[in-house]
């Protein structure tokens, strides 16, 4: 096992830093600094508890002397004696312990058993100790606590507890064996109602990773099952999100390497069969597929391995692959095949999945409905402008539109935050996929690139000096998607501008190109490498052929366009349509280049009119209109301009 990964303390929160995600719940302790002297303090006063009688017991203090030890956790370290007072203060007779002292009592054992190195007998007969008491209290009928479903906390404690102690190697295996009885049940009964708490989740996933990384088979299936059914496909339970699916990837990352690293080939066959070889319907897709990706990355880094391990890590990853494969070519074919898909949340959030697990993974080097799949999520998740832009003017009047917060969201979303690094597997990917995925991609970005053009300039029209923070947050997302685009476009340019392709595909590629770059051009704020090379290229290839020159001229915005705003409802100035001023002066910039191809009457029926308006770029038209002697040529111009 990697070494990063063999120095794991606490999964639940290694699975936390693993997303860069950041839980503010109560339930979720942040690193403080107690001095020594005050955790002395309070061990010395929990011992100073079992004196008491249900007269002087007083259950804030308790409360508070237990918070105080967990507000150090890293730090903290719990002996076996200590473990002990801890066993004695949930058994005692002498009072009666609050339901809210049961989890952080839970919490400090976890601490306790994870930090113990080297166990002794001692330490198992406390572990023995703990294990009965947790039997009794939530199997047996005749227990004194009842908890209802409302008890959240507790139950992911015990879950997180249990399955620590199922996961220390030389513990008996009857105890073992115990432990995951309690833990399957726990999650049959209580799993996907303390999931609805998202705070809670990593404990839970942390305790089903300790308990089927165990040595023992009991209830792996049932385990298993559970795990894939807490975000089912029925509305009243746990919604799925993207940050669970990347716990669930790296938490199998996690249990593969550790079943292959102890040798549990056994195990690795059972979860084969399990995850990917018999998969039901009524399990959640995403963490099927992100499980997938979690078990790709552990075999990545055994594929030196040698003996009878080739054998099983060949299975584990052909059946992976398989699935993952699966899932993707099933949602790409819904996707493209039903306009409405957008809507359906479960598909969504495994598009969401497939574009988040792509770039951590190595394992697939060319399938054409992954790149299709990260298309479709840079395009609808990531950077999902038009629907963004669309929900401004959804909502009602009263609820002020899109709240400034909303977006700001979506800024913070790991989703966002990955848009960058997604667009550099998708451009690689671009180059292996097949022509067909290839044009049916490229027709979706520059759809898109027009999309964000009326959309931004009717939500700037709306907006503008009313939700100047909105607005500025909008323009942030379409900044990104300006990269996406230039980025792809060069790798379209670099593909398909060369002999391969005919020069009437070459032509109609530039040509596209151009227009979608003129719709982007507004959030161009610096000088790109990648731009420049892109608009060189597609120039050459569009400069010398007079039908091309004219289909580009032809899709200048008419003069009644330039003139009218995108929304009648509001009052309109077009020389304060600063997106549409940015896409008229790159028109303005690039028609000097076509200048020798282009027709006189085309000149003159769609540039002089735009000149009319934009009469700062007159110098750019006519330096190269001298330069190449065309004057004669623009008769019609000189008329319209002087009329």
């Amino acid at each position: 096992m990697s070494r990063k990964l063999d120095n794991i303390l606490f999964v639940e929160e290694w699975l936390k830093r693993s997303c860069g995600n950041k839980f503010t719940s109560e339930t979720s302790r942040q690193p403080t600094t107690t001095s020594a002297k005050s955790i002395i303090q309070a061990w010395s006063h929990l011992r100073n508890t079992l004196q008491s009688t249900s007269s002087s017991f007083n259950q804030h203090h308790l409360h508070q002397h237990l918070n105080t030890l967990l507000n150090s956790q890293t730090s903290l370290h719990v002996a076996d004696p200590q473990a002990k007072l801890l066993l004695s203060i949930l058994t005692s007779s002498n009072f009666s312990l609050s339901h809210q002292s049961f989890p952080l009592c839970f919490r400090l054992l976890y601490i306790w058993i994870r930090k113990s190195t080297k166990p002794t007998k001692q330490t198992f007969d406390i572990v023995d100790s703990v294990v009965e008491f947790l039997s009794n209290l939530f199997l047996s009928s005749t227990s004194q606590f009842h908890f209802g479903n409302n008890h959240v906390l507790l139950f992911s404690e015990a879950i997180l507890l249990l399955g620590a102690f199922s996961f220390v190697h030389s513990l008996s295996q009857n105890t073992k064996n115990l432990c995951l009885d309690i833990l399957s049940r726990l999650l049959v009964d209580k799993c996907r109602i303390v999931c609805l708490f998202d705070e809670l989740v990593p404990n839970v996933l942390a305790g089903i990773g300790y308990a089927l990384s165990s040595s023992v088979n009991v209830h792996f299936v049932r385990i298993f099952d559970c795990l894939f059914k807490i975000w089912g496909k029925d509305d009243d339970g746990p919604r799925g999100s993207a940050v669970h699916g990347l716990m669930v990837l790296y938490l199998f990352d996690w249990i593969a390497s550790n079943l292959i690293n102890f040798g549990f080939l056994d195990k690795v066959s059972v979860l084969v069969r399990e995850t990917f070889e018999s998969f039901k319907e009524n399990y959640a897709s995403f963490a099927v597929f992100m499980s997938g990706i979690g078990v790709l990355r552990a075999t990545d880094r055994y594929a030196s391995s040698t003996g009878m391990k080739v054998d099983v890590l060949t299975r584990m990853r052909t059946s992976a692959i398989i699935r993952v494969e699966a899932l993707v070519s099933d949602l790409v074919s819904r996707t493209l095949r039903f306009r409405n898909s957008g809507n359906d949340l479960q598909d969504r959030l495994l598009l969401q999945c497939v574009t988040l697990g792509m770039t951590r993974t190595i394992s697939f080097s060319n399938h054409s409905s992954l790149f299709v799949c990260l298309g479709l999520s840079l395009l609808t998740e990531m950077l999902p402008l038009p629907r963004l832009y669309e929900s401004v003017f959804e909502l009602s009047p009263s609820s002020g539109g899109l709240k400034v917060n909303e977006i700001k969201e979506h800024l913070d979303n790991i989703l966002f935050k990955e848009a960058g690094a997604v667009t550099g597997v998708f451009c690689n990917q671009y180059v292996l996929a097949d022509e067909e995925n290839k044009n049916i991609v490229e027709n979706l970005i520059w759809e898109y690139c027009r999309d964000i053009y009326f959309g931004h300039r009717k939500v700037a029209t709306h907006l503008k000096g009313k939700e100047d923070v909105l607005l500025t947050d909008f323009e942030k997302i379409a900044e990104s998607a300006f990269l996406m685009v230039v980025v792809f476009a060069l790798a379209v340019t670099k593909h398909k501008l060369s002999s391969k392709f005919a020069q009437e595909i070459q032509t109609e590629v530039s040509l596209k190109i151009l227009v979608s770059l003129s719709c982007v051009e507004y959030f161009r704020h610096v000088r790109l490498p990648e731009y420049m090379e892109t608009i060189r290229k597609v120039i050459a290839s569009v400069n010398k052929n007079e039908n091309a020159c004219t289909f580009f001229v032809n899709s200048i915005p008419s003069y009644g366009d330039l003139t009218n705003g995108p929304d009648q409802k509001t009052k309109y100035f077009w020389s304060k349509d600063e997106v549409q001023t940015a896409r008229v002066l790159f028109y303005l910039r690039v028609i000097p280049t076509l200048i020798e191809c282009l027709p006189g009457p085309v000149f003159g029926d769609m540039v002089a009119p735009t000149m009319f308006l934009y009469p700062i770029s007159t110098k750019y038209i006519f330096s190269f209109a001298l330069f190449f002697h065309k004057l004669v040529s623009f008769q019609a111009f000189g008329q319209k301009l002087y009329l």
